[in-house]
């Protein structure tokens, strides 16, 4: 789960317990974990001396199969460190034994590393020739994870060589291999393996892109992301499998953008400072682009993050919603307009010509990794105008997402709505979390965001002890329209999929009245529309799969759309904005175009983008 200090802690327990009883072999195993530990986290000396104390204890009580792996263990470590001669000479010792006790999966391995750490010597056939060795071994004994890692070493080392053609082959092999394996696994176990697996897929498209084969590099651009989620969409979904295929092909993506009559945007971040980059028209026309990232001054993510803390988003300078006030030491004009228009000119001026005209025809932005923290609205063109003012704006973690979160239900029609349509809380009696214990802030704002919002939608908040978890999860089902204005909390709760919303307690305790998003996965949603009027909505993890988070869960739990926050929003504002997207709404069922209306109409009355450009709408417009 790569919570590698927690595993350190459980470790060390562990070894006290085996030197009480005396048991070396036990004291081995445990030493040689912690080396693993300590490798995975790149304190590599640490590792090594754990790894050295194993080995001597191995070798003192002839354990051959724990030295074995050591002396795998402590190769990699070297090879880690770029001190390939020793690496090589310990892969060696650790394959010499493996042949000598018959570990047939061993020798696979020490073949497979032999290769990798020729391939760091650039000693590309050498490495080709033990790949080639490992290979048959690893199928033989059934190690479909190690034979899926070499077929991916095969195939890098084909494209190492510029041979892009040959490394196609072995590289869609290892993607059918990881495919096959996470069918076998949890959401959490597939979530973790898949940051494991990705570099295949990137090896991939850079081969496909290389031979200008640009509709195939953007399949696997769709198929190497959110793949747990669309899983998790698709077991829970009532509609037929036939209309659910798994791996996207080009004309469905094609039908997509045809279907939601926008312009697709998916961005990739290649492994060699590189930025793909494809446009996807209604019409099916599809439009390639790469930027050359080389030449920043700073890496992307890093221009990310300073972009947004020239708009004053910081934990520390930001308040959060419902604080008192909100007087952030504002960041120079200058500094924050250099920012915006760093990343328009990255990630919009290349396909600017591609985009619609219309402002009101929709764009759907995939982003990849650090883009998904980009407040596309607030990007600046050279002629100083946001992006928000020139188009349509919605994302989405998958092309996919887009077909499988679509309902076949009439268009939302506010007019219609009867009162048990609609959930809205806002301001609940707050819980109390984190330790030491402490009541989570009140949000004014929000209760009378709330009441604002009530009449549009002929519905009765649910305001303050009111707004309890057993009141809302009693609702939330059958909802159409969910609107939460309470706090988004971000942190895990120790649960591997991070964030939870503040309702108001049913019983008192620490931790009671939140609705977590492990437990919003297992909802069964009929909402066209669910908005979290909240800080901090749209952040977790950012993994492989997408934002780990609110909005994912909401998603997963059959939400066809959610609007999220990017970051702490300010009360009043948000309040502002809120309430003029659900007028929009009533005129235009179109969300994307409310959004863009409640956006431009609160950036009349509060300039900063910080008070108008943190909401995004994920999913569908309609």
């Amino acid at each position: 789960m790569g919570q590698y200090q927690r595993a350190l802690d459980n470790y060390q327990q562990a070894l006290t317990i085996a030197r009480q009883i005396r048991d070396k072999a036990l004291e081995g195993i445990i030493l040689s974990n912690i080396g693993v530990s300590y490798d995975n986290q790149g304190e590599y000396q640490k590792a090594l001396d754990n790894y050295q104390q194993a080995l001597t204890i191995a070798q003192q009580i002839g354990d051959k199969a724990g030295e074995e792996t050591t002396l795998g263990n402590i190769g990699l470590v070297y090879r880690s460190r770029g001190e390939y001669k020793k690496a090589l000479d310990y892969c060696k010792q650790a394959l010499a034994i493996a042949r000598q006790i018959g570990d047939k999966a061993g020798e696979g391995t020490y073949l497979n590393n032999i290769g990798v750490v020729h391939n760091n010597l650039k000693q590309y056939q050498k490495a080709l020739d033990y790949y080639q060795q490992a290979l048959p071994i690893r199928k033989q004994t059934r190690d479909d994870s190690g034979e899926g890692g070499t077929l991916n070493n095969i195939g890098a080392n084909y494209i190492d060589q510029g041979n892009y053609s040959e490394a196609e082959k072995p590289l869609y092999a290892a993607i059918k291999i990881w495919e096959l394996l996470r069918a076998t696994l949890n959401d959490e176990q597939k979530i973790s393996i898949f940051q494991q697996q990705a570099t295949t897929y990137r090896w991939l498209q850079k081969a496909l892109i290389a031979q200008n084969k640009i509709e195939q590099a953007l399949e696997i651009s769709e198929r190497g992301r959110a793949r747990a989620i669309i899983d998790l969409i698709t077991s829970k979904s009532t509609r037929s499998n036939k209309s659910l295929n798994i791996i996207p092909s080009i004309a469905q993506i094609k039908k997509i953008a045809q279907q939601q009559k926008a312009t697709l945007v998916e961005y990739f971040l290649a492994k060699d400072e590189k930025l793909y980059i494809w446009v996807v028209k209604p019409t099916g026309e599809i439009v390639f682009k790469q930027v050359d990232l080389k030449s920043l001054k700073t890496p992307l993510k890093k221009l990310v993050e300073t972009s947004r803390r020239s708009l004053g988003v910081t934990g520390a300078v930001m308040k959060e919603r419902g604080a008192e006030t909100i007087n952030p030491p504002q960041p120079s004009p200058e500094n924050q307009k250099k920012g915006l228009q760093q990343l328009h000119e990255l990630l919009i001026t290349p396909i600017a010509n591609h985009l619609p005209k219309n402002p009101s025809d929709r764009v759907i932005f995939i982003p990849h990794e650090s883009l998904f923290l980009v407040p596309f609205p607030a990007l600046k063109d050279a002629n100083n105008k946001y992006l928000i003012e020139k188009h349509t704006i919605l994302t989405a973690p998958a092309i996919q997402v887009l077909d499988y979160t679509r309902k076949n239900t009439e268009t939302l029609n506010i007019a219609s709505l009867q009162p048990g349509d609609t959930l809205l809380v806002g301001n609940p009696i707050m819980p109390i979390t984190g330790i030491p214990p402490v009541q989570q802030r009140p949000l004014p704002g929000t209760e009378k965001e709330a009441n604002k919002i009530a009449p549009i939608l002929n519905t009765q908040p649910l305001i303050g002890k009111q707004a309890t978890k057993s009141a809302v999860l009693q609702k939330i089902s059958t909802a159409k329209i969910i609107h939460l204005a309470t706090h988004g909390l971000l942190y895990g709760f120790g649960e591997r999929i991070p964030g939870a919303i503040a309702l108001a307690p049913d019983t008192p305790g620490v931790n009671e009245g939140l609705l977590k998003t492990t437990e919003i996965i297992n909802l069964n949603l009929k909402a066209d529309l669910v908005v979290l009027s909240a800080c901090d909505t749209g952040g977790g993890e950012i993994t492989g799969d997408g934002v780990v988070g609110l909005s994912r869960s909401l998603l997963t739990a059959g939400a066809e759309s959610v609007i999220v926050s990017l970051w702490a929003v300010d009360d009043s504002s948000t309040s502002d904005l809120m309430v003029e997207f659900y007028r929009q709404l009533q005129q235009n069922p179109d969300k994307a175009k409310a959004l863009r209306q409640a956006m431009l109409s609160t950036m009349k009355k509060h300039p900063h983008p910080i008070h108008w450009a943190a909401f995004t709408l994920i999913g569908n417009a309609e």
